[in-house]
C-alpha cells in the first residue's frame, strides 16, 4: 500500500457497493428483461444483461429515491390474497354484468388513508383497481383519502373496512410503517 493512499475500510466498500447496487430489484428487473426480449442466454447476451443491470439503475440513481426496506413475507401474502380476489372478482362482476343490471347498486367509496406514505397509497389504489368490481380510484392525498367507484356495493362501510383490512394493513406492515394505531 501506498504512503499517500489511505486504507480503505469496510464501511467505504459497503458505501462503494450500495451505490452500485442501490436499486437491486431494478438492476435484476432490467437484465431479466434483457435477456427475454433477447430470447437467448448467450455469453454475450448474459453479458449485457449485466451490464444492463449495473448501469442504467446507475444513470438513474439521482432521479431514483432509495429504496424502502420491505418485510417479504407479508409482501407475499399480499400478493396470494390480491390475485384470489381478483379471480373470485372477476366471477362475481360475470354474474353481475350478464345478470340483470337493476341488481347493480353502483357507489363512490371514501376510503381513508392511515399514512402519507406515497408509495403506500400509490399501490393501494392499484391493488383496489387491478380488482374487478372497482371502476376508478383516485388518491386525494390533501383529504388523505382515496375515492373509489365500486360496481355493485350493498354496504359500503363494510366494504371499506374490507379494503383497508385486506390490503392496506398488510401493505403498512410490509413497508414497515408504524400509524400508531393498533392493526
Amino acid at each position: 500500500m501506498n504512503a499517500h493512499t489511505p486504507p480503505v475500510s469496510q464501511a467505504g466498500k459497503r458505501h462503494a457497493r450500495s451505490r452500485w447496487l442501490a436499486h437491486p430489484v431494478l438492476s435484476v428487473l432490467l437484465g431479466a428483461s434483457w435477456l427475454a426480449l433477447s430470447h437467448s442466454l448467450e455469453p454475450v447476451h448474459l453479458l449485457s444483461a449485466l451490464l444492463i443491470g449495473l448501469i442504467v439503475p446507475r444513470l438513474l440513481s439521482p432521479f431514483l429515491t432509495q429504496a424502502s426496506a420491505v418485510h417479504w413475507p407479508t409482501a407475499v401474502r399480499l400478493l396470494l390474497v390480491v390475485l384470489w380476489d381478483i379471480v373470485v372478482s372477476n366471477a362475481v362482476v360475470a354474474r353481475l354484468v350478464l345478470g340483470p343490471l337493476e341488481r347493480m347498486q353502483p357507489a363512490w367509496m371514501e376510503v381513508p388513508l392511515e399514512s402519507s406514505h406515497h408509495r403506500v397509497n400509490a399501490l393501494f389504489a392499484s391493488i383496489i383497481t387491478t380488482t374487478p368490481g372497482t371502476v376508478s380510484a383516485v388518491v386525494d392525498e390533501a383529504r388523505g383519502l382515496i375515492l373509489v367507484h365500486a360496481l355493485n356495493c350493498d354496504d359500503a362501510s363494510a366494504m371499506v373496512a374490507d379494503m383497508k383490512n385486506r390490503y392496506e394493513v398488510p401493505l403498512l406492515r410490509a413497508f414497515h410503517i408504524d400509524t400508531g394505531r393498533p392493526a
